[in-house]
């Protein structure tokens, strides 16, 4: 029997109304809002917080704004600036709560603690090149926001842990750590742009890969990276692979979500843990 036909307009529209796999909101520190910004029978809004674009997507004919909230925010009333294609504005409000995340304290070599001079100069090289990949903005829509596992592993809950490192208070844990195997490959969780990647002191081999609109994860402590700047991936294309470089106390992979130059817990975009 014959297959029945679709046209290809068709088959586009059915995957696009499937792509987005849209966030759970989690109005706290280190979550993500997500505002209804209007019908989607208009032209794309845009959004804007404290001065920076906001992603927006389509989801079930509706446009929705998709914030990143920074982990150091006190709970409290925040502004997002939605405008129209036309260019009318609306403010709308939204109420961050409260959230607390444990502890966690670590043994690692001390230059990791307290760097030196040369180790401090290249700490601030790194810096800006990890900021501007981090903070990146493109007009592209992602393909999605539902990510795949990077790898199979068990996944700490370490994602805004207060840290200690040789018993001295250091910033909170920006990302999951995924248990794995030295050498395990390390495949994209979704479409995307090589934005950068590089040894870095604290991070170890990382790639940073740009979704668009200001979606991007990063990847640390590789053992071996296999992708270069610029290079277009496929979801589950292979980036690279597990390792232990730079802080760690052994082989793992930390990754990371960013929203608006902010980063959110990777935990929201993907499926329950087996």
């Amino acid at each position: 029997m014959r297959k029945p036909y679709l046209p290809m307009f068709l088959v586009s529209a059915l995957l696009a109304g499937m792509a987005q796999a849209m966030p759970q909101h989690s109005p706290w520190p280190g979550g993500v809002a997500v505002i209804d910004a209007g019908p989607a029978d208009t032209a794309r809004p845009t959004a804007l917080y404290n001065g920076r674009p906001v992603l927006v997507v389509r989801d079930a004919g509706r446009w929705q704004a998709v914030l990143g909230i920074p982990l150091e925010h006190e709970p409290g009333k925040i502004s997002l600036t939605v405008r129209s294609a036309s260019g009318e504005e609306q403010a709308v409000a939204i109420e961050i709560r409260a959230h607390s995340y444990r502890e966690q304290r670590l043994t690692v070599s001390q230059q990791y603690v307290e760097p030196g001079p040369d180790e401090l100069a290249r700490i601030e090289r790194e810096r800006k090149t990890l900021d501007a990949a981090l903070t990146a903005w493109s007009d592209e829509e992602p393909q999605t926001l539902g990510l795949r596992p990077p790898v199979d592993g068990s996944r700490s809950s370490s994602f805004g842990l207060r840290r200690f490192f040789n018993e001295q208070p250091r910033s909170p844990h920006k990302g999951m750590d995924i248990a794995a195997d030295r050498g395990t490959e390390i495949r994209a969780p979704a479409a995307g742009t090589v934005a950068t990647g590089g040894d870095f002191f604290f991070n170890g081999n990382t790639v940073i890969i740009d979704h668009g609109q200001g979606f991007v994860t990063m990847y640390c402590h590789l053992d071996a990276i296999d992708v270069m700047a610029g290079q277009q991936l496929d979801a589950g294309s292979v980036l690279g692979r597990v390792g232990a470089t730079g802080r760690v106390t052994g082989p793992h992979l930390h990754f990371a979500v960013y929203l608006n130059g902010t980063a959110v817990d990777p935990a929201l975009f993907l499926p329950p843990a087996p």
